[in-house]
């Protein structure tokens, strides 16, 4: 069972400013952490920083550093109360990338210390940050050294990833290391990614994600194949559809196929449900490319409380009603936490919520208010052509890759949206913009009770 660690691009800029102030020395911070618990894949996801003065530490060499535990004894209440583990994190000025004999010892005594307090045998961890800003790290757990870590994640303007795994070399990822370096094939491979929705855009993203070699997938989509989805789900059969095969298992078979052990759970359910939140907020990265305010607020909520990257896919296909085309157009949303949320960014509104909701619970009551005109603007089916879909899941997957690998001429912050007008053909950008919004405060949040805070994730 190894674990992953998140945090956000400040709270890494946040570590490195205080564990390298220029004297060559060594520095020791900690972290109050949210957790995601689990069996498979469990998480630690950072909700704040607590540099250690330096004036607190009784010793501080290029290899050594002695901290008072006044800080900590401090922290303990506000742990209780919120209950989070805790990650010591120092530095090795040096570059030395391994746990040293001294931080054997050290974090010996850690673990020991914080099982005494809390007896419960919460997962605790350490890391150790390098001059370039790379990190690796364990856990602590239940008095003792755990495990090195699966991952760590910094979800920032770039998604980097520093992964305990290594994969193995296959001849069809030649041609995606030749563009985009072995780094990056060993971080996709490393990764598991959650695909929201299975149909126009999310069959097309699944295609792609896993041709590109990434290492496992969460398939959520409660619906079914039927003939008038063909046109546009990529390895959907007349077959599938005559059996009503459901759209995961379409994804899963396609995954499969290529014969890469990729692993996938595919859960043939609404995102509104404990288990598909669950298994999302276990992955590392979320794509959605579901069509409703409901689902893309959900999904986005999900990647605040476990600090998960957030590529939303929105597509716009409107028929003028006498043969010709209104509209042919999207936009691609990149949500990292601490960023402005789809609703501030007007991708989606409450109203648009409160309608789907009531839509899915409620079928008749929405009917009657659809019938008064109380609601408006959600359609019961809309067009979807896959040459349409297809080219915005390109741009989704691609804005990926850019996360990944920061190929662009001008930095990431630039690329918060992309919109796609193709009856203009023209391509547009919008800046990513900090937020202070609705989801800022359960930032790393992770397992709460109920889930997310939704009662209808109540168990």
């Amino acid at each position: 069972m190894l674990a992953t660690v998140r945090m956000t691009g400040e709270q890494h800029s946040q570590l490195v400013s205080h564990l390298f102030p220029g004297d060559g020395c060594e520095a020791v911070a900690l972290l109050l952490c949210g957790r995601r618990e689990s069996e498979f894949h469990p998480a630690l996801v950072v909700r704040k920083v607590v540099p250690i003065p330096y004036s607190s530490c009784s010793v501080r060499t290029p290899d050594r550093v002695q901290w008072s535990t006044d800080v900590l004894d401090e922290l303990i209440p506000e742990v209780w109360n919120s209950n989070a583990s805790v990650i010591k994190v120092h530095c090795h000025p040096g570059g030395f990338d391994r746990f040293s004999d001294v931080d054997d010892v050290s974090d010996q005594e850690l673990a020991t210390s914080l099982d005494g307090l809390f007896e419960e045998g919460r997962m605790h961890g350490s890391l150790v940050v390098l001059p370039d800003g790379g990190l690796f790290g364990r856990t602590l757990q239940s008095g003792a050294i755990g495990d090195d870590l699966r991952s760590i994640v910094v979800v920032g303007n770039n998604i980097d990833v520093w992964s305990h795994q290594r994969a193995e070399q296959r001849e069809d990822d030649t041609r995606t290391q030749q563009a985009f370096g072995a780094g990056t094939v060993r971080a996709l491979s490393s990764l598991q990614v959650a695909v929201i929705g299975c149909s126009g855009t999310g069959s097309v993203v699944i295609e792609q994600l896993a041709r590109l070699g990434v290492g496992g997938f969460v398939l959520v989509d409660p619906d079914h194949i039927e003939h008038k989805n063909l046109n546009r789900i990529l390895n959907a059969t007349w077959k599938d559809a005559e059996q009503g095969i459901a759209k995961v298992d379409v994804g899963r078979r396609t995954i499969e196929s290529l014969g890469r052990g990729q692993r996938v759970l595919p859960l043939c359910m609404n995102l509104d449900t404990p288990d598909a939140v669950r298994a999302a907020a276990e992955c590392d990265v979320i794509f959605g490319c579901v069509d409703t305010a409901e689902g893309r607020n959900l999904a986005n909520r999900i990647a605040a409380y476990y600090l998960l990257p957030y590529i939303d896919v929105g597509v716009s296909l409107a028929a003028n009603g006498v043969g010709g085309i209104a509209t042919i157009a999207g936009a691609i949303n990149y949500y990292a936490p601490g960023q402005q949320s789809l609703l501030e960014r007007g991708a989606i509104t409450e109203a648009q919520i409160r309608a789907e909701e009531t839509k899915r619970t409620n079928p008749e009551r929405f009917a009657e208010l659809r019938k008064q005109k109380y609601i408006q603007g959600v359609e019961v089916d809309r067009p979807a052509v896959i040459s349409v879909n297809t080219f915005f899941a390109a741009l989704a997957v691609n804005e990926f890759l850019a996360r990944i690998h920061a190929f662009r001429n001008v930095d990431n912050d630039e690329f918060g949206t992309v919109r796609g007008d193709l009856c203009e053909l023209a391509l547009l950008r919008e800046p990513s913009l900090a937020s202070t919004g609705h989801l800022f405060r359960y930032i790393g949040a992770g397992d709460q009770a109920p889930l997310l805070g939704r009662v209808s994730l109540q168990e």
